[in-house]
C-alpha cells in the first residue's frame, strides 16, 4: 500500500488525519486476514506552500517543514495510527526522481525547457481514466514555469529561483514538482507494480492522475487499486485554511479523548464526506463509551475473533458503519446476558467485541488505550472509593428494606453522571 501523506505546511487538522485513520483500518483488516502488508506513507517536505508559509513566518523552509512533520507524527500517534513500514521524505529521494524523469524523457513522453522538466499527457495512452478528465478540457492548475510546449503539460521539475532551495540535475538546478515525488517513492519501495494506492479524494486530479501518467510513461504498471477517502466538511464545505474553519487535532482533543476522536473519524464510510459538528463528535464519543462500559462491566477478557456479519461488512469495501452496527448489536446482547446473570455468554460476546474493536483500532482494553487512560488512575481510584461508600450505604438500605434511602443514593449518583448497574456480582458503576 502507498498512501499520499502530509504536505507539512501547518498544524494538522482533523481533515488531514482522517485518511491516516481510514487507511490504518484498511491495513489492520488486511493483516487480520493474514496478509503481510508493506505500507508506505510519504511526507512532502518541499512545496510551494511550505516555502510561502516559511517565508511569511521568517523561518528557514527546512525548519518549518520539520516542525510540522513532527506535529503530524504526534497527531498520528495520539490517534493510534500505526507508523508506516517506511515514511520517505521527498527531499531524500531527488536521485530517484532524476532517474525517473530521465526514463520518461527517453521514452518520448517528457522534455526539458529553461531548467524545467515537463511530462506530456497528450502522448501518454489512457491519460484521464482515473479522474474522468478530458484531455482537451483539463487545467493542470500551474501558474509558474517557462518553456511549456503545450498548456496541458505538467511540471515534474521546477527550475531554481533566487532564494529557493535547489538540487543539481542534468537539466540544471531546481526542485521537485509535486507529482514526480510520489511516483518515484512508490516504485522505489513497492516496485513497478503494486497493490493499493490511497489518498484523499481531492488528490484524484491532478496529483494521482499525473502519478499514473508518469509511471506509464516510464513503462511501469503502478497501482492495481485506487482508494480515495472523502473530506471532513463543515456546512457542506471542505475543511481548509482558506475557509477559516480548520479544527486542529490539539484543539479537538480538548473536547474528547484521542480514542474517541479516532472512533469518530473512522465511523463513516471512508469514501463518504464526514460533516463535522461538535454534537456529532460528542454523539460518537458516547457511542464509544457504551462499548467501553460493557467491556468494563464484564472485566478483563481475551480478544477472540470477529463475527461473520462484521467480516462481511469489512470485506465489502471496508464498510465501517455496518461493522460498527454489528459491534453495537453485540454489546446490546452482552448487556442483556449480564442482566440475565449469564456471565459466560457475556464473556464470549466481550471477546468478539474486543476483536472487532481491535480491527478498527479502538479496543478499550488494548495496551495502547488502556495505558492511555492510566494517567487518570489516581482520580479514578479516589472516585471509586467515594462511590463504593455510597453503594455500600445503598446496599445496607436495601437489606433493611429502606427503599427511600436506596433510591435517594441511586438518584444522587445518576444526577452526578454515574450509572449504577446491578449484576450477579454486585452493583457496578460507570460514567454516563
Amino acid at each position: 500500500m502507498y498512501l499520499c501523506g502530509a504536505t507539512v505546511q501547518s498544524i494538522p487538522h482533523i481533515g488531514h488525519v482522517r485518511s491516516g485513520v481510514a487507511f490504518d483500518i484498511l491495513r489492520n483488516w488486511l493483516e487480520a486476514k493474514g496478509y503481510d502488508v508493506a505500507f508506505v506513507r510519504n511526507v512532502t517536505d518541499i512545496d510551494d506552500k511550505i516555502l510561502r508559509k516559511a517565508e511569511e513566518n521568517g523561518r528557514p523552509w527546512w525548519e518549518w517543514a520539520a516542525t510540522h512533520a513532527r506535529e503530524f507524527t504526534w497527531a498520528y500517534d495520539q490517534l493510534g495510527v500505526r507508523p508506516p513500514s517506511i515514511e520517505p521524505y521527498a527531499t531524500g529521494h531527488v536521485t530517484e526522481m532524476v532517474e525517473y524523469m530521465q526514463r520518461i524523457i527517453d521514452a518520448g513522453h517528457g522534455y526539458a525547457a529553461d531548467g524545467n522538466v515537463y511530462a506530456t499527457p497528450a502522448t501518454i495512452p489512457g491519460y484521464g481514466q482515473l479522474s474522468g478528465q478530458k484531455l482537451d478540457e483539463m487545467d493542470q492548475g500551474e501558474s509558474d514555469g517557462t518553456g511549456k510546449r503545450d498548456p496541458r503539460d505538467f511540471a515534474m521539475w521546477k527550475a531554481a529561483k533566487p532564494g529557493e532551495p535547489s538540487w543539481p540535475t542534468p537539466w540544471g538546478r531546481g526542485r521537485p514538482g509535486w507529482h514526480i515525488e510520489c511516483t518515484a517513492m512508490a516504485t522505489k519501495y513497492l516496485g513497478a507494480n503494486f497493490d493499493i494506492h490511497c489518498g484523499g479524494l481531492d488528490l484524484q486530479f491532478p496529483h494521482h492522475e499525473n502519478e499514473i501518467a508518469q509511471a506509464h510513461a516510464a513503462g511501469d504498471g503502478f497501482a492495481n487499486y485506487w482508494m480515495h477517502n472523502g473530506w471532513v466538511t463543515m456546512s457542506g464545505e471542505k475543511m481548509s485554511k482558506s475557509l477559516g474553519n480548520v479544527l486542529s487535532v490539539p484543539n479537538i482533543l480538548t473536547l474528547v479523548r484521542p480514542v474517541e476522536l479516532r472512533y469518530y473519524l473512522g465511523s463513516a464510510h471512508y469514501r463518504s464526506m464526514l460533516e463535522y459538528s461538535e454534537a456529532a463528535l460528542k454523539e460518537a464519543a458516547a457511542g464509544y463509551q457504551r462499548i467501553e462500559a460493557f467491556l468494563e462491566r464484564v472485566g478483563a477478557v481475551e480478544a477472540t475473533t470477529w463475527t461473520d456479519a462484521f467480516a462481511a461488512a469489512m470485506d465489502d469495501d471496508i464498510s465501517v458503519p455496518r461493522a460498527l452496527a454489528e459491534i453495537h448489536n453485540a454489546v446490546r446482547a452482552g448487556n442483556s446476558a449480564l442482566a440475565e446473570g449469564d456471565k459466560a455468554e457475556a464473556i464470549r460476546i466481550a471477546g468478539q467485541v474486543r476483536a472487532m474493536m481491535a480491527v478498527l483500532g479502538v479496543d478499550p482494553q488494548s495496551d495502547q488505550w488502556a495505558s492511555a487512560s492510566s494517567s487518570n488512575d489516581t482520580a479514578t481510584h479516589a472516585l471509586d472509593v467515594l462511590i463504593d461508600a455510597e453503594l455500600n450505604r445503598r446496599a445496607e438500605a436495601r437489606a433493611n428494606k429502606d427503599w427511600a434511602t436506596a433510591d435517594e443514593v441511586r438518584d444522587r449518583l445518576a444526577a452526578a453522571g454515574i450509572e449504577v448497574t446491578d449484576t450477579p456480582d454486585g452493583p457496578q458503576w460507570s460514567l454516563k
